[in-house]
């Protein structure tokens, strides 16, 4: 990639950017507004992953729109800590949740469920742009109760892991390592999504009516799920929360135990998750007390902690990461293998992440690949996504063999290219070759 293609993704990324900016009162919440929706056509609201990713683009062009981007999805943080996927602030528009994206509304205007809580990763990127102290002790407060909130309400007794207990709750919707629990293994390709939703409204309408983000839903044993993805995630958050603890001038205590629940949560990964034999991590189904192995990119997750031993990480790199048949496709990290039979390059099911390459996926294993000393790779990884961006515009994923866009148009996540192309020191530049810059 030479530095036209990358300034040509760096600027569609700021193009949309500045056009997903939504602000407002919202009446239900009662409290104002400002975000940037992931897909003006398909996601209109605030999800809360997205937001994450969101901010950490913006940093590179406007950093009041990072802290403000993050101050508005933590003001949706409830009393007990509980972080909702999806904020709907726009009052219209609440109705196109339950209908479309088979969720259960709580108090009107939130989800009653959770996202991977890149949230931590994000405040501490932001800092690190910024250097506002006084920003980071109005935010900090709000994390550190989300992430203790998880701790406490869904932490599996029998792994110390997380638990999700609906497929959506990892971000990965569709993902084939769910069909088996979900009923829809024997699904053609041609009507898996379809099913996927069918099998979703009947697991949202099993749980009780009242339900709200405490309820106890591990004792319905319909699906209880710890997630690879999720608890890597959660790993790494909690280990940037100890860094701004300490940055925060909190005690010494916090940060320690901080690092401390990172460093116990990439153990119960490698106890419970890791296979020796296939070199890789497949998350367990509860309900069935099983390893689930299919290998998805969700698999290579857990080389973005330190705690993970260098030996592990670097059989999941190179036998599965780098591997040509499996991931490491001309435009990578497709997520799921192409040894899978339900793998699905080109989105011919239009169903997520069963093929398709993501650049939020990306993103992280970039800085996975980084870590573990493999910076030649990671560099062109960072310039593959950015090629995807530059041909097909900010795409939801994009095909792993032609960088073909997928899914949503104007998607905000894929803004992580800026993040990307920064980190690798390529230039962020308009057309007359300055720095790009976003306006208020």
């Amino acid at each position: 990639m030479n530095e036209m293609s990358a300034g040509k993704a760096a600027r569609a990324a700021a193009a949309m950017l500045a056009a997903n900016r939504r602000t407002g009162y919202s009446t239900g919440a009662r409290h104002a507004y400002d975000y940037t929706c992931p897909s003006p056509e398909t996601y209109p609201f605030q999800w809360a992953w997205d937001s994450s990713y969101h901010a950490i683009a913006l940093a590179h062009l406007n950093p009041r729109r990072a802290r403000t981007e993050l101050s508005s999805l933590l003001s949706a943080v409830t009393a007990t800590g509980f972080l909702p996927h999806m904020i709907l602030w726009q009052d219209e528009l609440r109705p196109k949740a339950t209908q479309e994206f088979k969720i259960d509304v709580w108090e009107e205007w939130r989800s009653v469920t959770i996202a991977p809580p890149v949230v931590a990763r994000a405040i501490e990127h932001v800092y690190e742009a910024t250097g506002d102290r006084a920003w980071l002790l109005e935010v900090l407060p709000a994390a550190l109760g989300f992430f203790a909130w998880l701790r406490e309400h869904r932490t599996s007794p029998a792994t110390g892991l997380l638990e999700i207990y609906q497929p959506d709750e990892s971000g990965l919707d569709m993902s084939p390592k769910y069909d088996r629990a979900l009923g829809i293994q024997d699904s053609l390709p041609s009507t898996v999504a379809a099913d996927w939703h069918s099998a979703m409204r009947n697991l949202l309408d099993g749980y009780a009516d009242n339900r709200h983000p405490e309820s106890p839903l591990r004792e319905a044993r319909t699906f209880v799920w710890n997630d690879v993805l999720v608890n890597s995630i959660y790993a790494d958050g909690l280990m940037a929360l100890s860094r701004l603890a300490e940055a925060a001038g909190l005690p010494d205590a916090t940060s320690a135990g901080l690092a401390r629940g990172s460093e116990e949560i990439c153990g119960a990964l490698v106890r419970h998750c890791w296979d020796d034999d296939a070199g890789a991590f497949f998350d367990l189904d509860l309900v069935t007390g099983e390893r689930v192995p299919v290998l998805t990119a969700s698999s290579l997750f857990p080389i973005i902690n330190d705690s993970v031993p260098d030996g592990i990480a670097k059989r999941v790199v190179e036998e599965h990461l780098l591997n040509e048949r499996e991931f490491w496709h001309r435009y990578p990290v497709s997520s799921v293998s192409a040894t899978e039979p339900t793998f699905d390059p080109d989105f011919g099911t239009a169903a997520i992440f069963r093929g398709s390459s993501w650049m939020n996926l990306n993103w992280y294993l970039h800085g996975g690949l980084r870590k573990r000393g493999y910076h030649h790779e990671a560099r062109r990884l960072a310039l593959r996504s950015a090629e995807c961006a530059a041909a097909a515009g900010m795409r939801e994923c994009y095909g792993p063999h032609d960088a073909g866009g997928h899914g949503a148009r104007s998607f905000g996540w894929s803004s992580l290219v800026l993040d990307l192309l920064a980190t690798e020191g390529l230039p962020l530049t308009d057309d007359n070759g300055d720095q790009l810059f976003l306006e208020d």
